[in-house]
């Protein structure tokens, strides 16, 4: 009784928008600390009101500098702003290795903003498990906007799209010769395109290449994605954007992204549920006899399909 009046607590000050006990909540998500799901339970009816923009694209695009700026224009217009900032994994330690950007050190004494760099601890794309339980604790947190930055490696990088209401991609003239040399999964991804450091020699012919190829590409969900030019360390085109997200963010909830969302729960809730499956089977990890079932595969006396369905047996999951 005194651990859920004390979640109950806890989830009254993060509503409230204590910066302190919504950074402990964040280390709990974190860590898998045993409040965690408890504190995200207690807090689930209070999200659905911020708005979730990621912005991904290749290492050297400029994408920190440019969350740190729209996170400054959004602030100019009063709205407070979480931002999710994904590093790579520390070999060593497992955490983020920027850890809380450098870079946008100057909103730190900004009440209104609420800044955490997460390692990706190996998730494809880099958007780690609890990553999105932080953006539903920013949310209940009051957060209006909710920017969520990628480590922008690998072929992983649509992720984002799973977990974005509005998916930025962030490209930079002469760094890939030309958009034919683009992946085809960022391509599809974007509601938006950034085209960032566009005072690089090129920056025309890029856009130009960038325009040709989205004729191609057919419209998403009623949504053609639009092209934003930025300078963003000189702070030129935030505004812009700014008015690009709140144009998709207009249609989406027109109705237009409708299955978007509903894609969105659906990734969730499997997610959630090979978790659990996970947590259940994994324990007969550590137990003799899964030594001796992968023995068994391994001499060819048993098949790893059957040995499966055995350890889901004993897990009660068969």
């Amino acid at each position: 009784m005194n651990s859920q009046l004390s979640i109950s607590k806890w989830a009254e000050q993060i509503r409230s928008g204590d910066p302190r006990a919504l950074s402990r909540a964040v280390s709990a998500v974190e860590n898998r600390g045993a409040a965690a799901e408890p504190l995200l339970r207690e807090l689930f009816a209070a999200t659905g009101h911020a708005f979730r923009v990621g912005i991904t694209g290749a290492p050297g695009t400029g994408k920190s500098t440019l969350v740190d700026r729209l996170a400054a224009h959004y602030r100019g217009e009063k709205k407070t702003v979480g931002i999710v900032a994904v590093d790579p994994s520390s070999p060593f330690t497992g955490g983020a290795i920027l850890g809380d950007r450098i870079r946008m050190q100057s909103h730190f004494s900004d009440e209104g903003i609420f800044i955490r760099s997460m390692a990706t601890r190996g998730y494809l794309g880099g958007l780690a498990q609890a990553t999105g339980d932080v953006t539903l604790l920013l949310d209940a947190a009051g957060k209006e906007i909710v920017l969520i930055e990628t480590v922008g490696v690998g072929q992983g990088e649509v992720e984002i799209m799973r977990l974005a209401q509005c998916t930025i991609v962030v490209l930079v003239p002469g760094m890939g010769d030309d958009v034919q040399n683009l992946k085809a999964g960022l391509m599809e991804i974007a509601d938006i395109f950034v085209i960032n450091k566009c005072d690089r020699e090129g920056a025309d012919r890029f856009e130009q290449q960038l325009r040709a190829i989205l004729e191609l590409v057919p419209e998403r969900d009623g949504w053609k994605p639009t092209i934003v030019r930025t300078i963003a360390t000189d702070n030129q085109g935030i505004g812009e954007l700014a008015r690009q997200i709140t144009a998709f963010r207009a249609h989406a909830e027109g109705g237009g992204v409708k299955k978007r969302e509903q894609s969105y729960w659906r990734e969730w809730l499997l997610r959630l549920l090979r978790a659990r499956l996970m947590d259940r089977s994994a324990g007969f990890a550590n137990e003799p006899e899964f030594g001796a079932l992968v023995q068994q595969v391994a001499d060819r006396k048993k098949d790893p399909y059957a040995a499966v369905n055995e350890i889901l047996g004993r897990a009660g999951l068969a």
